[in-house]
């Protein structure tokens, strides 16, 4: 068993977190895999390197609730690969797709933002307990629509606009209520 008061050494070699590095090792070749793609196949090979990344990502999040390993860094290693896989994809689609490019500025804005504000509450003593809807169905969205173009990489430009317009209307709303969230947390640090 692993836990969060053990050793920093220890919880690094813990099966979660391996699973984490090991998503983390996987980005570049995501990148290269989806930019590099000649053939339907190739792009369906990106998402297959996706895919093992969402298992991966679902098995450590398992691993750790169901043997007891939820450590400290996990909880910092599991979302921060969460959040490169998010921007190695979208980076990797605006080659593609150039609708996406404003939807990956407004990513880093939001991420950064959500990034500061966690730092900022952990000094206080506080943090913000796990995702909230509208960031779930924001990732969730995005998540589809990324699916969907690596898989459709012929599909209809005015098809593949609504459903980048509809994940980057999504994103934004879920940073704009993301905001007095904070505000909450830290008006109470």
């Amino acid at each position: 068993m692993i836990t969060s008061d053990m050793p920093l050494r220890k919880q690094i070699f813990s099966i979660p977190n391996i699973l984490g590095y090991f998503r983390i090792l996987l980005l570049p070749l995501i990148v290269w895999r989806y930019v590099t793609a000649d053939s339907i196949a190739e792009f369906h090979m990106a998402a297959v390197i996706i895919g093992i990344s969402g298992i991966t990502d679902f098995l450590d999040g398992f691993i750790a609730r169901k043997f007891n390993m939820i450590t400290n860094l996990g909880k910092i290693v599991d979302p921060v690969a969460d959040k490169l896989t998010q921007a190695a994809i979208v980076f990797s689609l605006s080659f593609r797709f150039q609708w996406l490019i404003p939807v990956v500025v407004l990513f880093v804005i939001k991420e950064g933002f959500m990034g500061i504000m966690g730092v900022i509450l952990l000094k206080k003593g506080k943090m913000l307990n796990g995702a909230k809807w509208f960031g779930k169905v924001s990732t969730a969205v995005l998540y589809v629509v990324m699916f969907i173009l690596i898989l459709a990489p012929n599909i209809q430009e005015q098809i593949a606009n609504t459903l980048i317009v509809l994940s980057g209307f999504l994103l934004l709303m879920s940073f704009i209520l993301y905001i007095p969230v904070y505000k909450k947390i830290l008006s109470e640090a």
